[in-house]
Parts: structure tokens; sequence; C-alpha cells
């Protein structure tokens, strides 16, 4: 199943981007390398939020990932929510409709 991991960044979260950074990047990576995590940024530009997706069976895996990330520890991201997806079309689609 597809998840979205959606951030509503702080209004100073790119003066304080860098202190958490490299954490950040290493749980993502993390993700990647278990094949949960699919695809993840920024979005706007100028930033105004974030788009994580992740490709999981169980929602708990994408909630236990935010609370661990430091962005949302440290108050970068202000709320955030998770969608679940229900792709149809594309190679990577969770149920495939034609």
């Amino acid at each position: 199943m597809h998840y979205l991991l959606s951030y509503q960044l702080a209004d100073d979260y790119l003066a304080r981007r860098a202190e958490f950074r490299s954490s950040h990047l290493a749980l993502a990576w993390r993700a990647v390398e278990q094949g949960e995590l699919i695809l993840g940024g920024a979005v706007g530009d100028p930033v105004e939020s974030a788009l994580l997706l992740f490709n999981v069976d169980d929602i708990a895996k994408v909630d236990a990932f935010a609370k661990a990330d430091p962005y949302v520890i440290q108050g970068l991201v202000t709320s955030y929510r998770i969608l679940p997806w229900h792709t149809v079309a594309g190679e990577s689609a969770a149920t495939p409709v034609r």
C-alpha cells in the first residue's frame, strides 16, 4: 500500500534545516534501503511543505518514521498527516486498474 507523509513546515524551516539535515537524510536513506521509502523531498519554491512516498504494509511504519525524524522532533515540522494513496496507474501502482 502506498502512503503519502505530508509535512507542514515551520516558518524558520530553511534557517534551521542545516543543523538536522544529515540525521534526517540518514533516516530517509535507511528507509529507502529497507524498501519502504520511494521518494521524498521539499515542495515549492520557496519551500512550503514536504512529501514522502512510502510503500509499506502497515501505516504504523510511516508513523514511526515521522516520530523518529529529527525534523519532527526538533520542531521544523509543525504537523504531519499520513494519507493512504490508492494508486491505480503506473508501473509501481499498488492495485493497477486498466
